[in-house]
């Protein structure tokens, strides 16, 4: 009997032993799958964070490339418009540049022109009515007088040229009167002047019994008729605002 529970015993032991060393032989294995497997997550995890961080920085990359090209357009559309905008000036620059030289042609041309028409309109006056022949004349030397100073520009020396043009135009459409004196074969009388535009320019003495007519053809004043008395009269006090526009017979020279 406790031969047989030694056996036994015996016989369980070894069957331990056996039980034992096959579970150690069995556990390395696990252990190394174990290792290898939380290695291979550590590495996943590692190589995850690694595409993280380059995903990242790839969509930092595309963002920054994005504004770059956004940026670009940008600048390339206001380099256009800055250039359209240099263009444009260039051609104004361009343009002034002929308008300078334009204008200096053109006071090169001018000049000679003022000197030509103050010349024509001093002829015309001598040859015209001799009325305000002072004043006029004392005109033309003041258009002679500034065409020489050298602090009237151009400009305005042309204006008062065709100033003076414009008030020997007017006087064609102005009745007017005043008074003077006329040298009639070597006598001063004291008469009542009247001009019609430069249609009529008649002369009545103060008494109103003498009347006279400039011929501008024979240069000299003609003595008028008793007929003209009476409208010349009236002549004088239209021209003087004294009576209302009237159809008055007055002495005419036509034009030769």
């Amino acid at each position: 009997m406790s031969v047989k529970i030694r056996k036994s015993l015996v016989a369980s032991a070894l069957v331990g032993a056996a039980a034992l060393a096959s579970n150690n032989v069995m556990a390395d294995p696990l252990n190394d799958l174990h290792k290898a497997g939380a290695t291979i997550q550590t590495a996943a995890v590692k190589s995850q964070t690694k595409i993280d961080n380059i995903y990242g920085q790839t969509q930092e990359l595309i963002a920054d490339y994005r504004s770059t090209v956004d940026e670009t357009e940008i600048m390339k559309v206001y380099n256009d418009h800055v250039q359209r905008l240099v263009d444009d000036q260039n051609s104004q620059i361009e343009s002034l540049e002929r308008q300078i030289a334009g204008i200096d042609k053109t006071k090169q041309n001018v000049v000679p022109l003022m000197y030509r028409m103050i010349d024509t309109l001093e002829q015309f006056i001598k040859a015209d009515v001799p009325f305000d022949t002072e004043e006029r004349v004392e005109r033309i030397e003041k258009l002679r007088d500034i065409m020489t100073s050298a602090s009237v520009t151009t400009s305005e020396k042309f204006r008062q040229v065709l100033e003076a043009y414009m008030i020997e135009k007017d006087y064609s459409t102005t009745m007017v009167a005043n008074q003077g004196t006329l040298n009639i074969d070597g006598r001063d009388i004291s008469v009542d002047f009247a001009r019609l535009g430069r249609i009529a320019y008649v002369a009545q003495s103060f008494d109103q019994k003498s009347a006279w007519v400039w011929n501008n053809t024979t240069k000299q004043w003609e003595a008028l008729g008793d007929e003209f008395l009476k409208p010349i009269k009236e002549t004088i006090r239209m021209a003087r605002k004294q009576a209302a526009p009237d159809l008055v017979k007055l002495p005419i020279f036509g034009a030769e």
